[in-house]
């Protein structure tokens, strides 16, 4: 079972370099301006991968009352998923929901 370490920090994000702040309900998890994250938790908010790679959004799944941003890790391939969060650039999650894979 994963364990989840609460960490809600504010960051600059490395893919748009927007300066990212605390999310407040629950832990940051990646940039809400171009849905970007980071390979960086084994388990949710560890900080023990050691990878660091960018993670790219790449679709969107329906998750109880809200979604799940699927992310591809640009240096090793890994997929993780992050639940969406309140302020998340809407207009990018509609273009995730359309991509015809």
């Amino acid at each position: 079972m994963k364990r989840f370490n609460m960490i809600d920090e504010g960051f600059m994000c490395e893919q748009c370099g927007k300066n990212v702040t605390k999310l407040e309900y629950t832990a940051r998890d990646h940039c809400p301006y171009c849905l970007y994250s980071k390979h960086v938790d084994i388990n949710p908010g560890d900080r023990l991968n050691e990878c660091k790679g960018l993670l790219r959004p790449i679709d969107i799944e329906k998750y109880k009352d809200t979604y799940k941003i699927i992310y591809k890790c640009n240096k090793c391939g890994e997929t993780h998923k992050n639940i969406m969060a309140k302020d998340d650039n809407i207009d990018l999650i509609i273009e995730l929901s359309k991509k015809d894979w």
